[in-house]
């Protein structure tokens, strides 16, 4: 028998479906069959923006909780956003953590997704690298976002965007565990994944008095996240 969870998210894939024309927007379980716990979405780049035209697949899993708990959405497609980890496809978004709601639904939230191309908000990165440059230099960044769209999302050219030459991948170094300076190193690592140097991380913690807990790893409050990061991007 199907359970509420299931026939909210088989009536959602069908209101999906039906202003599929309009939005663009579609989703359907990952693997052709009826298991509505994994979906796949596509979401279209919107026009006007460097990713216009482009096809960005979202994965998609269904809590049991749902819809008490928010759907768990990352991109398979590879994304030059700053709210959107270049390298695991991890989105920063509000409505998948903090304001979610049991009123928002597969398809709201996919609109929010494909708000934060038109709307991105380097001050709250998912990817600093990214959120450094669109800061420092927007030319740069559009270029390079549009790059991404035609090679990763079949995005047609746009001549307005210059082509960004691929950079030269550099091997990973071993890092001395000292520089850590008595902090977990997964602690630390989840700000250097965003593109920031281990040195400045430790730094950060320390400049808003992270407390080392004997090196455990912990979850960080959202106000020390927002001061480390704030840290980090240089603001005052």
């Amino acid at each position: 028998m199907a359970t509420s969870r299931m026939r909210r998210v088989a009536k959602e894939l069908s209101d999906i479906k039906a202003d599929a024309d309009i939005s663009g927007i579609t989703a359907a379980p990952a693997d052709d069959n009826d298991d509505f716990t994994h979906l796949k979405a596509r979401i279209p780049g919107p026009p006007g923006t460097p990713y216009e035209g482009g096809r960005f697949i979202v994965d998609v899993k269904i809590p049991n909780e749902y819809p008490f708990r928010p759907p768990i959405m990352k991109f398979d497609t590879k994304v030059w956003h700053p709210n959107i980890s270049s390298q695991t496809g991890a989105i920063c978004l509000d409505t998948l953590s903090s304001a979610w709601s049991p009123v928002l639904t597969i398809k709201s939230t996919l609109l929010s997704l494909q708000g934060l191309f038109e709307s991105p908000e380097p001050k709250d990165p998912q990817d600093a690298e990214v959120a450094k440059m669109m800061i420092n230099d927007r030319e740069a960044f559009n270029n390079k976002a549009h790059d991404w769209a035609v090679r990763y999302a079949r995005a047609p050219p746009n001549p307005r965007y210059q082509h960004v030459q691929p950079r030269t991948t550099i091997a990973p170094q071993q890092v001395d565990d000292s520089r850590y300076q008595g902090y977990n190193k997964d602690l630390i690592d989840r700000f250097v994944n965003m593109g920031f140097d281990i040195d400045r991380v430790v730094e950060a913690f320390q400049f808003v008095g992270i407390d080392r807990l004997d090196g455990q790893d912990y979850e960080l409050e959202e106000a020390y996240m927002g001061d480390i990061t704030a840290r980090l991007l240089g603001e005052p």
